[in-house]
Parts: C-alpha cells; structure tokens; sequence
C-alpha cells in the first residue's frame, strides 16, 4: 500500500489574510476581489448572498456595507507562514500547496502518534494556536485527500475511488492547487453539457477518448477521478547538485532587499536547472537568521516553477522571516544565509523563445503545460509525432517522447511506390478501433454496428469467393464486396494493387526472408475508405487494414 496524505485546508485564507493584514474586524462582511470578480470571501459576507465568482458590482449591490480588498498573494504567503510554522512542531515534511492549503505524508505522524484520531487533533490544536481554524482530510491520494479535507473526509485504506465517485464534477474547480482553474472550468461545463455530473461517471469514461476528446487537462482531471496513484509528498529532500547558496553580508534586513536579491537568485537557480536540462516541480528554501535560528520551507508545485514563480515564492518567504511572523517565537531578524535547493525534478523540453519575446510566448505556454504533465504522469505519458520518411503511412510518422525529438528528421526521398495523397486519417488501427457501419446506403442514416478491425478484412467476388493477390502482384479476381467481421459491404469503388518489395536483405520478424507485400485502397458503400495490405502470393486473401479514411 502506498504512503497515505494529509491535507489541512484553512477555509477562506484569502480573506482571512486580508482581514489579519488590514485590521478588519471579524464582524464585518469582507471579499477578496481580482481581475475576474469575488476569488474569496468570509462567513460573514456569504450569509448575505455574496459568492465566489460574483463580479464586484454585484456582490456591493447584494452587500452594501461590505468591505473590498485586492487580492495580493504575497500577503496571503506572509500571514500564512506562522500557520505553517506551527504545524512543524506536530509534523514533519509539510509542503505548501497554495496559502491556506499543504500537504504531508500522513504514514509516519499516524505510527509516530497513535492513530487518526490522534493526528488530527494535534494538527487542529496546532493550527489554532496560530488563531486560524482549518479542516482535515485523509486518503492514499493527494487531491483526494485535497478535496476530502474540504468536507472533513478521513478514508480508509483504498476508499479514494469510493469516495469521489459521489461527488459533483464542480469538485474539480474548487481547488486551484490541482490544476488550472480556467481549463478546469471549461472541462466541467462541457461535462454538463454532455451529462456527466459526478466523478464516478467522469471516471467511468475511456481514458483513450478522454484523452482523444478533452486532451491533457481532461486526462489530469480523469486520473483524479480515478484517484490513480499521484505524487506522493516528500518528506526529506532529494540532493541533486543544484543548490544555489547565498551568503548576506551585510545582512539581509529590508524587503524590498528581499526581493531584489529573489529575482537574481531565481534567475541563478534556473540557469543551473536549465544547464542539466531539468525544471523543478518542488523547491526548499532555507534561510539563516541572525541569533543562530534556521528556517525551512518546501514548495510544491503541480507545474514546473518559473524563475518569476521561484521569485515570487522567496520574496514571500523573506518577508515573513525577516518581520518575525514565520519564525516561530515571533522574532524577526536580519537574514545571513539562503539555499534554494530543489527537491524535485523532471526533464525539460527545448523551448525557443522569440527574437523580441513574444514570439515565442504561446510555444513557451504549451512546453510548460506539457512538461507538467510529464512530471504528473511520466515522461512516456507525452508524446508527439514526428515527420520522417517513408513509403506507408504507418513509416512516414514515428511518435517519440516530449524533448526527445529529433531535431532535424530525415524526410527527403525519392520515395518509390509511396502511398499517393490524401494519406489515411487513422493508421494501423488498434483492437480498440471500431469501423462504423451504416444501416442503409444513405449517408444520414444511423449507425447499425461499430465493429472492430483487428482480425483483417476479406475481399470478396460477386460469387463470394475470397480475393487474395498472386504471385505477380495481381488481384485473383473482381472485389464487389469488403467482409468486415461478418458484415459484409459492398464496394463502390476500388483501386488496384501495387507491389512493395523493400528491405529484402533484412530478415522479418520471425527470422524468415521478408515477402513483397501490396496495398489497395477500397471503398465500401456504408462505412469509410479502407487501405488494405496482403502479402504477394498469398492467394487465400488475408487483408490486413493499415489504414482508415474517416
């Protein structure tokens, strides 16, 4: 059994920051507003109708008295520092996922403390002292125990895909920290639209057309329905090689300091990770303050870090180090020392940025979206094609993991006898491919059968004598009809054999001398073009599809 996750979610973080930093009372009805509306809001203010997502206009309208406050993540990370700082003296190997939102591998708190109940009372106990309420959740999986902890959920040991199956689809928008929540919207309301309301029917789907059909955010989204196994969190780092280490002297004492020195230390890191090829999915900042105190933060990302991201998180970190509310204590100091070491990396495609930046921006945007997905699922789990040479259609791509393209594929020919334009849609269907066959001759009618290809097709005459191809790269006789596992269809057009002798000085997979083969093209009146393939002198007809034309 995999190592089991805790997440803690602190309800409301960003408001409850905004309230902590500006003074606001808990009484008074307050939300957190951006460039797309309310992003949160307290108790207070949802009892009078405001929500998450209301523009602003609306949400005073509904609230006249309520009190608006820009969103600002650095506040969030500042205020947020002291919860975590308190939680280290319970457990180890916390991970921030978000302000108000981390992570950490429940295995070892649960043996070191006795048992579930025991862990989540000394985590709750914990966080209170830093004046903050938070709930709990427990599961094999991370976003399981993500989107357990909004409703208190404590699984038992396999009961991630139990669980979620009875939750709504909106579950996957909730929490920003599992994926983009722009993308994730969207995958939801084409789910509605298509009538799936829970995750258990969303995991019922095929991953092969959830993939084809709702691509790689509709694929991330699936393997958490599926509550698939996911990055575990860690609990010591992973030396890599790649530390930056920063020694402050004089030493660090202002913020604005802080966050100069970020950005030039985020530019070295990553200069570091894209000299070894890598980008960093979880980073460990550590810091030396004045008086011998050292502190530790790890950050996880569910995307690889940017050098802005990395910026961002270490001006966050500084502040509330060297104001004092994220060391434990509440005593601030001059910083002597930074590492940032990262804990967690995954291989880096090639990006090429443009010649005056912009360029290069949306292919900058994709490689970072694949290479995400790479780090949650493996670097096999992305591939792209790749033009190369060729006679088939099946030679003419060959498909290689994201990065590992070549970058400059051989595609120039001659190619004798290759296979004439328009090349087939579909290529070598697998035993998942099914070929729809129509009830009648008109094209609008419905689909009578979907049948599949992988035990090859038979040509017959209008006798219905089987139709192979002799030993001089002819046809034994006049198709009139194509038998695609039992259902036979007659054809409407077809063109005739051409014989495809290559590498003869090669032995086949069986060690044999390699035959010549043939390929046609036919064209059944109720279902789509087919390209046919048969070995020359096999007289007996058996046709092989190497591709379809949808």
């Amino acid at each position: 059994m995999s190592a089991r996750v805790m997440a803690v979610w602190c309800p409301d973080w960003p408001a409850v920051a905004a309230a902590r930093g500006g003074g606001h009372g808990l009484h008074l009805p307050l939300a957190v507003v951006g460039p797309r509306g309310v992003l949160a809001c307290n108790a207070v203010a949802r009892a009078v109708g405001v929500r998450r997502g209301l523009r602003r206009r609306e949400a005073q309208f509904r609230c006249p008295e309520l009190v608006v406050v820009p969103a600002d993540p650095s506040r969030d990370a500042v205020w947020f520092e002291p919860v975590v700082q308190a939680l280290d003296a319970v457990v180890p190997g916390i991970e921030v996922l978000r302000p108000g939102l981390f992570v950490f591998s429940a295995t070892g708190a649960l043996r070191f403390h006795g048992g579930v109940e025991e862990v989540v009372t000394r985590v709750v106990d914990a966080v209170a002292t830093a004046g903050t309420e938070c709930q709990v959740g427990l599961a094999d999986e991370l976003p399981t125990a993500v989107l357990g902890a909004r409703g208190s959920a404590l699984l038992e040991p396999d009961g991630d895909a139990d669980y979620l199956a009875g939750l709504p689809v909106d579950a996957l928008v909730v929490e920003p920290a599992l994926g983009d929540p722009d993308e994730l919207a969207e995958l939801v309301g084409l789910l509605h639209r298509l009538g799936v309301r829970t995750l258990g029917d969303f995991a019922a789907l095929p991953l092969r057309d959830v993939a084809t059909r709702f691509g790689e955010a509709g694929a991330v989204a699936h393997r958490i329905a599926r509550a698939v196994p996911w990055r575990p969190p860690s609990v010591t780092a992973v030396p890599t090689g790649s530390a930056v280490e920063h020694r402050c002297d004089p030493p660090l004492e202002r913020v604005d300091e802080a966050a100069f020195l970020g950005r030039r230390l985020a530019g070295e890191l990553h200069a570091v990770l894209a000299a070894a090829g890598v980008a960093c999915l979880r980073l460990s900042i550590t810091a030396r303050v004045e008086g011998g105190v050292e502190v530790n933060r790890v950050w996880r990302c569910s995307a690889p870090l940017t050098p802005e991201g990395t910026a961002d998180r270490l001006r966050w970190q500084l502040e509330g180090w060297l104001t004092g509310t994220a060391i434990a204590g509440g005593a601030g100091g001059a910083v002597t020392a930074l590492v940032l070491e990262p804990v967690e990396v995954v291989p880096a495609g090639r990006v090429q940025e443009g010649l005056w930046g912009e360029a290069g921006l949306a292919e900058a945007r994709v490689h970072r979206a694949l290479v995400r997905v790479q780090g949650l699922l493996g670097p096999e789990s992305v591939r792209v094609p790749v033009q190369v040479g060729g006679r088939g259609p099946g030679d003419r791509v060959r498909s290689l993991p994201y990065g590992d393209a070549p970058a400059d594929p051989v595609t120039h020919g001659p190619w004798p006898g290759a296979l004439p334009a328009p090349s087939p849609s579909v290529v070598w269907p697998g035993p998942g491919y099914r070929l729809e066959i129509r009830e009648s001759r008109d094209p609008g009618s419905g689909v009578v059968a979907r049948v599949p290809l992988a035990g090859g097709v038979v040509l017959r005459t209008a006798a219905g004598a089987p139709i192979g191809v002799g030993p001089r790269g002819l046809l034994t006789g006049r198709p009139e009809s194509v038998e695609v596992t039992g259902r036979r269809c007659a054809l409407v057009g077809w063109s005739r054999p051409w014989p495809i002798d290559e590498a003869w000085w090669e032995p086949g997979p069986g060690g044999e001398p390699r035959r010549p083969r043939a390929r046609m093209q036919v064209v059944p009146e109720r279902a789509a073009a087919l390209l046919l393939c048969c070995l020359v002198g096999d007289e007996a007809g058996s046709w092989t599809v190497e591709g379809v034309y949808e």
